[in-house]
């Protein structure tokens, strides 16, 4: 046999395959930006070939990022490089009901913008200016085409936001009354566009029934999403066609009626002619306002799948800290008082608000309930101040500072210093995930995904770009202790292989013929830079400062499609200028982006001699 040369040689690393068995030392041979070799014995280098010296390093699949909101950041930055330098390779789009596949730009904005935390203008803006240009879309299948005209950094797979459908067959403001039931034609389209997006790769739908998250905007400013105005009727021809076609529905239950929860876990069994649904239900946490729910989640996914379901639990495995300017954040949403100052968009209505006694009085009155489904522990003596032009008071909780101002309410401490100081003044809580043994416990599931990192979304609020990172530190930190409670093949395969079958993508596995999106670890640089804080600008959304991770030793090297993206935990100059990524339709094998591929018969010939007489397993 001819000797066979590859694009890049991996040499000497220790290999998984993203499928949970046990790793490997193995050199990879990569050719055409797919795995040509998985060799026990060296691999011969060509003139061309670069080495790859990943001796002591982890060699594994790029991971899958199943929840984020980079619907609009794609557009005008679709190098994504916040996601590729911490080893995801792969990330799904549309989560929470929303996307940018039928509606407007104004509409958009407003379905994104309080939501997610994005900037209202800077949607409109893009999506505008992308219309102008001549570079629109007109529904599912060149959504997906213009995807793909951009030069992708990582790769996509898409849900179809329900919340998208319902606004742009009904309009937003007859989408979002309690009153209006969609008409049977406009049932019909919504029927029409689903199928039209399955049609052309889509993995499937997002829901959401969650009531605090809320419209931006003047016309239907404060109303929640459009999904969640949806009733039986209307939604169970949609999951029909998502049961039939073997699609995934995501969703979120109303946390304030719990049966909802149970309804959507039901929805997913099974039985007799009837395929299980798929179902991917918003989220699993260890919340410290409710400290047993956790333990009601994992129960209730074990019973559902007993009886036939295909259910699972999205989870960040990660403690979920949130950062705040002023009271700009979603978990205010959550009660009344809250919901009030956020539906005031000036600076200075929101000031003369909190100067009110009788808010002061509703504001407390919130905070002192402690009962009902809630997110937020309501605890202001658990949430510090970092920044503020006020430096006496950095270090502290708002309880302290109130108990230095002569024993204030802490919730007048904290409308005081708001008032004081704006947005100027930072602060941060952990709300959930704060328990390390039940990490562990929820990384073991079944029943659960790890993900959740809601990437893209709340630029100033929180940053887990880098979460299956920290899956793999906490993991290790626990082997070293002596209390492990997953391998590292394990942790590996649950944010790649296991995340790519069930949602039905090319992605997560690093096996000759698979894919050379692959991620290189140094494992004795899982530390504490993972946990660090740091902020970047954006300049899709204006220069605005936002939440990062960096811990860039950490990543010797990223590969998408056999092409590096990231060297020594920094973005190369391919990112954003050159298509690595592809969008991969659900149940297709997905091809190489034009400047890597080679011709198909060469390359198959190839894979088949070196499946029969390199791969040593």
């Amino acid at each position: 046999m001819s000797a066979v040369s590859y694009d890049t040689i991996i040499r000497g690393g220790l290999w998984f395959d993203g499928t949970g068995a046990e790793p490997a030392v193995r050199d990879l041979g990569i050719r055409d930006g797919r795995v040509a070799a998985v060799s026990a014995t060296p691999l011969e280098a060509g003139p061309a070939t670069e080495v790859v010296e990943a001796a002591g390093r982890w060699v594994m699949p790029g991971m899958v990022d199943i929840h984020t909101h980079y619907d609009v950041e794609v557009l005008e930055g679709p190098g994504l490089p916040e996601s590729l330098r911490h080893g995801v390779t792969t990330l799904l789009l549309g989560s929470c009901s929303l996307s940018t596949v039928h509606v407007d730009p104004v509409d958009a904005g407003d379905l994104f913008g309080r939501v997610e935390a994005i900037p209202r203008q800077h949607v409109i803006g893009a999506l505008q200016r992308i219309r102008e240009a001549g570079e629109g879309w007109d529904g599912a299948s060149s959504y997906v085409e213009a995807l793909e005209r951009r030069p992708l950094g990582p790769n996509l797979a898409a849900f179809v936001g329900h919340s998208d459908l319902r606004a742009a067959v009904m309009g937003l403001d007859r989408a979002t009354r309690k009153e209006v039931r969609p008409a049977r034609a406009e049932q019909a389209k919504m029927e029409q566009l689903l199928g039209e997006a399955l049609d052309a790769g889509f993995v499937g739908m997002s829901a959401q029934q969650l009531l605090f998250d809320k419209l931006d905007g003047d016309l239907c400013r404060s109303r929640t999403l459009p999904s969640t105005y949806a009733k039986g009727r209307e939604m169970r021809p949609l999951r029909s066609i998502l049961r039939r076609r073997g699609r995934v529905l995501q969703a979120g239950p109303d946390a304030s009626h719990p049966h909802t929860i149970v309804t959507q876990a039901l929805g997913s069994i099974g039985w007799g002619r009837r395929k299980a649904l798929r179902t991917s239900l918003l989220s699993a946490a260890d919340i410290k306002a409710i400290p047993f729910i956790i333990h009601l989640m994992n129960l209730l996914g074990g019973v559902v799948n007993r009886l036939g379901a295909d259910f699972r639990w999205q989870h960040l495995p990660v403690p979920f800290e949130v950062y705040a300017d002023g009271i700009d954040l979603v978990i205010f949403e959550e009660f009344g008082s809250g919901a009030t100052a956020l539906h005031l968009q000036e600076q200075a209505a929101r000031k003369e608000l909190f100067r009110s006694e009788e808010y002061r009085r509703a504001f407390r009155k919130d905070y002192e309930s402690k009962y009902g489904p809630r997110v937020w522990h309501r605890d202001f003596f658990d949430a510090e101040i970092v920044a503020c032009p006020d430096s006496s008071v950095v270090g502290k909780s708002f309880g302290q500072v109130g108990l230095e101002r002569g024993g204030l309410h802490p919730v007048d401490a904290f409308l005081d210093l708001v008032i004081e100081h704006g947005t100027a003044m930072r602060w941060r809580t952990t709300i959930s995930n704060h328990r390390p043994r039940i990490l562990q416990k929820m990384a073991q599931s079944p029943h659960v995904q790890m993900g959740f990192s809601d990437a893209g979304a709340h630029l100033r609020n929180m940053a887990f770009y880098n979460f299956g990172l920290r899956l793999l530190k906490h993991v290790r930190d626990a082997e070293r202790a002596g209390r492990p409670f997953l391998t590292v093949a394990q942790a590996v395969h649950r944010v790649t292989g296991e995340l790519a079958e069930f949602y039905d993508i090319d992605a997560g596995h690093l096996r000759v013929g698979d894919r050379a999106d692959v991620l290189v670890v140094d494992p004795e640089r899982l530390d504490a830079t993972l946990e660090e804080y740091a902020e970047e600008p954006v300049a899709q959304y204006g220069g605005l400062s936002r939440m990062v991770n960096r811990n860039d030793a950490t990543v010797p090297l990223v590969m998408v499609a056999g092409q590096v993206v990231v060297r020594d935990g920094v973005p190369t100059s391919l990112v954003g200028a050159q298509r690595t990524g592809s969008f991969l339709r659900a149940g297709q094998r997905s091809s190489i982006p034009a400047r890597a591929e080679a011709s198909e018969s060469s390359t198959a010939s190839d894979q088949a001699s070196l499946t029969a007489t390199q791969v040593s397993a």
